[in-house]
C-alpha cells in the first residue's frame, strides 16, 4: 500500500539535525516496517513561529500551488496516486496546507501523527494557522497522538474516539544498540575534556540553541547550587550557537561542568552507560528522545513532569519527575538518586526493558499497520 509522507515542520531529509526531524525519520522507517509504500510528495515548510499573519497567508498561497501540482499530476497517471496521505506534526505554527485539500480531491484517506490543538489560540496571531491545523485534524480518518496532554486536547475536535489513537515517542532501539562502538572508553574522553575520574556523573545531551534547550540549561544553573551531594560533575553533550553563553552561565561549577562537545550516535550508548543519573528539566520539550535513549542504556532519569515527559519516563519506576520550576525538588531527586545505588540498579533494569518492550520501532509498527490497515483495506 502506497503512501503519500509529508512533514510541514521539517522535512525527514533536512540537512539540520533536530529531534522532529528524528520522530519524522523514525515514523518513515517504522511505516515502512509496517509494509508501507512511502514518497516524500513535498519538502514545503509551514513552520511561522512569528505569528505574521502575511507569512501565513504567503505560506497558504504556496501550499495550494503545491497541493494543485500533485492533484493535477495524480489525475495524469492514477497508477502513480498513493491509496492515502500521512502527515507528521500538525499544529498551529506548523498547519498542513497541502495533505487536506488533496485528500478531498482525490477521495484518500487523510492520517496525522503529532497533532496539537491548542485552544488558546483560537484568537491569537497565528490564528490562520490554528483553523487550517483545526481543519485537518477533524478531516484526518486517524490521528496518532504522541501524549496523553495532546490526546486529551484533540478531543474536543475528534468526536469518534477509535479516531484517536496513542502511539507513544519510540526509538529504533535494535539500531541505536547495535551500532554502539564498544571499544570507546568515556573515563578517557571525559578526563582529556577536563574532568575527574572517581566523581558521580551526572549527564545532559541537548543542542546548544536558543529557546527551550537554552531555558533547559538556564535551570540546570539554578538546580546545581541546592545539591547537597559534594562528589559530582556534570557531563554535557551537545553544541550549538549557545554554547559560549551557556558556558558563562555555567561557569561557577567550572571545576564540575565537562563538555565532551557533540558525540556521534555511536559513542553515545557507551556514554549514558557511563553516567550515574540522566538529568534536564525539559522546559517546553514536547517529550524528549533522549530521555528514551538514556534509558534503554540503563541510565535512571530526574526531569521536569512536563508536558509528554511522563508518556517517555515512568516515574517511581525509571526515573524520578518533579514539578516544573521546581528545583529543589529537582536536587532533592539527584540526591537521592546519587545516594542510593540500590535504587538507581533497579530502576536501571525498569528503564532498559520499559524502552525495549513499549517504545521501540517494532511496536510502533504494529500499531500503525492495524489502524491504517483498517483504514486502507
Amino acid at each position: 500500500m502506497k503512501l503519500a509522507f509529508y512533514a510541514p515542520m521539517k522535512p525527514p531529509d533536512h540537512p539540520t539535525p533536530s529531534g522532529d526531524r528524528r520522530m519524522g525519520r523514525l515514523l518513515w522507517k517504522a511505516l515502512e516496517n509496517a509494509g508501507f509504500d512511502l514518497e516524500l510528495v513535498s519538502r514545503l515548510r509551514s513552520l511561522e513561529t512569528s505569528g505574521d499573519a502575511a507569512i501565513q497567508a504567503g505560506n497558504e498561497r504556496k501550499g495550494r500551488v503545491e497541493a494543485e501540482r500533485l492533484v493535477t499530476a495524480w489525475r495524469a497517471d492514477p497508477a502513480q496516486m498513493p491509496e492515502g496521505w500521512f502527515t507528521y506534526h500538525v499544529y498551529h505554527k506548523s498547519p498542513d496546507w497541502i495533505g487536506p485539500y488533496v485528500c478531498e480531491k482525490l477521495n484518500i484517506p487523510y492520517f496525522i501523527a503529532e497533532a496539537s490543538h491548542a485552544p488558546k489560540q483560537a484568537n491569537g496571531p497565528w490564528k490562520p494557522g490554528y483553523d487550517a491545523a483545526a481543519r485537518a485534524i477533524t478531516q484526518a480518518a486517524c490521528v496518532f497522538h504522541m501524549t496523553n496532554l495532546d490526546g486529551a486536547c484533540l478531543k474536543s475536535l475528534i468526536a469518534d474516539d477509535s479516531q484517536l489513537v496513542f502511539l507513544p515517542p519510540f526509538l529504533d532501539t535494535e539500531a541505536f544498540l547495535t551500532e554502539a562502538n564498544e571499544n570507546v572508553r568515556v573515563e578517557d574522553l571525559v578526563v582529556a575534556a577536563g574532568g575527574q575520574r572517581d566523581k558521580k556523573n551526572l549527564l545532559a545531551v541537548a543542542m546548544m540553541r536558543s529557546g527551550d534547550k537554552f531555558m533547559s540549561y538556564e535551570q540546570i544553573g539554578l538546580m546545581l547550587p541546592l545539591l547537597k551531594t559534594d562528589d559530582w560533575q556534570l557531563l554535557i553533550v551537545g553544541d550549538g550557537d549557545r554554547r559560549e553563553d551557556i558556558e558563562k552561565l555555567l561557569s561557577p561549577f567550572v571545576d564540575r561542568i565537562v563538555y565532551l562537545g557533540q558525540q556521534p550516535s555511536s559513542i553515545l550508548p557507551a556514554v549514558y552507560r557511563f553516567a550515574d543519573v540522566y538529568v534536564w528539566p525539559a522546559h517546553g520539550e514536547a517529550y524528549g528522545m533522549a530521555f528514551l535513549e538514556a534509558q534503554v542504556c540503563g541510565l535512571p532519569v530526574v526531569a521536569g513532569k512536563i508536558r509528554g515527559v511522563p508518556d517517555v519516563v515512568k516515574d517511581g519506576q525509571t526515573g524520578l519527575l518533579t514539578e516544573e520550576g521546581d528545583f529543589g525538588a529537582f536536587a532533592e531527586a539527584v540526591d537521592f538518586l546519587l545516594a542510593s545505588l540500590s535504587v538507581r540498579g533497579k530502576m536501571s533494569e525498569a528503564a532498559h526493558q520499559f524502552v525495549r518492550s513499549e517504545r521501540g520501532l517494532e511496536k510502533a509498527a504494529k500499531t500503525l499497520k492495524h489502524y491504517i490497515g483498517k483504514v486502507l483495506k
